[in-house]
């Protein structure tokens, strides 16, 4: 077995960089964070392996800087596994590549039934991957070795996966949908910060009246501050059912939200203070939250025939359509076309011609390829409907 070990200073660092600068082909790069145990998504390991270089792990906090990293591999394709999981965090250390290929969105373009990791590896290449460590700390240091060995198997044959998946996307002829599915990745902008993230809280539907949904914000932003402050995830200091179950019992000293049996957390009791002076802080505010919030959410579709009957007829009859080409040409329908997509089509329609349809689609966010395979197919089940009412909805029936 080989023995890997992590590059933590910065003379080593420059070094590996050299040795990748000088290898061939594309990079492997992966990330890995401690989703579950720390406040952010930072990288804890970066990974990366080149042919003629080998495997390189790198550990972030130790390092800072990783603008050597970045000048050695930045204009190389790198070869990542669900990119979007992996480059929020690798921006944040200021590596950002020019060009990028995903193995498990190509997997998903040629139809594979099963897209992680060691499966895309095992029907591609034939080699087993562990995947033992996938939920770990890996902000723990020092890092065991059977971890660093998996973190290195994530990349030691990626380039192989690269290879033979590019292989399938050519008999397939679906080399132009990867190119275009992997340029909107790359070029996907940073989600905005959400609006009243506090709303999330688990089990909130549960709370009612403005005032206690304000004592809810209230404990909500004392424990992500905390959690900032602790570097640790939210969730493993109070949980969000802990945090609501407090609403709910409205205790009116410190000593009875001590009391709440359900009122539970590593933290739940060593911060009382707190958590006490956040529901007193609720409780005060003139600010106080809405009770219901406007969204611009779609109704379910099993409403539509009662509240937009059209809009369901539509539906109806584009969606078997698009699944029907996303059969022929061998991938999940939602790779095809998002399925949010279609329902906004189909709920308030453009004109019924194939340049308003392509030009709606592509303001959702649709690539070339998926409006080209997609847009006369939407028209045509359009017009169809609108020529052939459903029966159920004829006056008089």
């Amino acid at each position: 077995m080989t023995e890997y070990s992590v590059i933590d200073e910065f003379s080593r660092f420059e070094e590996a960089c050299r040795i990748l600068a000088a290898g061939t082909g594309p990079v492997a790069v992966d990330v890995e964070r401690a989703s579950g145990f720390r406040y952010s998504q930072r990288a804890y390991l970066v990974q990366v392996y080149r042919r003629d270089a080998g495997v390189f792990l790198f550990d972030p906090p130790a390092l800072g800087d990783f603008s050597p990293l970045q000048a050695a591999i930045g204009d190389a394709e790198w070869v990542f596994h669900a990119a979007s999981q992996d480059l929020p965090s690798l921006r944040e250390l200021g590596l950002e590549p020019s060009v990028i290929f995903d193995t498990e969105l190509a997997a998903r373009l040629l139809g594979h039934e099963r897209v992680g990791l060691a499966a895309v590896v095992e029907d591609t290449i034939g080699i087993t991957l562990k995947k033992e460590h996938s939920a770990a700390d890996w902000s723990t240091r020092p890092l065991p070795a059977s971890w660093l060995e998996y973190a290195a198997l994530d990349v030691l044959h990626l380039v192989d996966v690269r290879d033979r998946i590019a292989e399938e996307l050519e008999e397939q002829q679906k080399v132009e949908f990867a190119a275009q599915e992997f340029a909107a990745i790359l070029a996907q902008p940073p989600r905005p910060p959400r609006e009243d993230p506090w709303r999330r809280l688990s089990g909130l539907h549960q709370v009612k009246g403005a005032r206690n949904l304000a004592v809810a914000r209230s404990l909500w932003e004392a424990r992500e501050e905390y959690a900032q402050q602790q570097d640790t995830s939210p969730g493993r200091l109070v949980p969000d059912r802990a945090l609501v179950a407090a609403v709910l019992a409205g205790p009116q000293s410190k000593q009875a939200l001590a009391g709440v049996s359900a009122f539970t957390g590593r933290a739940s009791r060593t911060e009382l203070d707190r958590w006490w002076k956040a529901i007193v802080r609720g409780r005060e505010t003139e600010d106080l939250p809405k009770t219901r919030v406007p969204s611009d959410a779609l109704p379910p579709p099993r409403a539509w025939s009662d509240r937009n009957p059209e809009a369901d007829a539509r539906l109806k009859l584009a969606r078997p359509a698009i699944e029907e080409v996303a059969e022929g040409l061998h991938m999940p329908t939602e790779n095809l076309l998002k399925p949010e997509s279609l329902r906004r089509l189909a709920w308030a329609p453009p004109a019924l011609t194939t340049d308003a349809v392509a030009a709606a689609l592509e303001a959702l966010g649709a690539r070339p390829w998926q409006i080209e395979q997609t847009a006369q197919k939407i028209v045509d089940a359009f017009v169809e409907a609108a020529q052939s009412p459903d029966p159920a909805l004829a006056p008089g029936s």
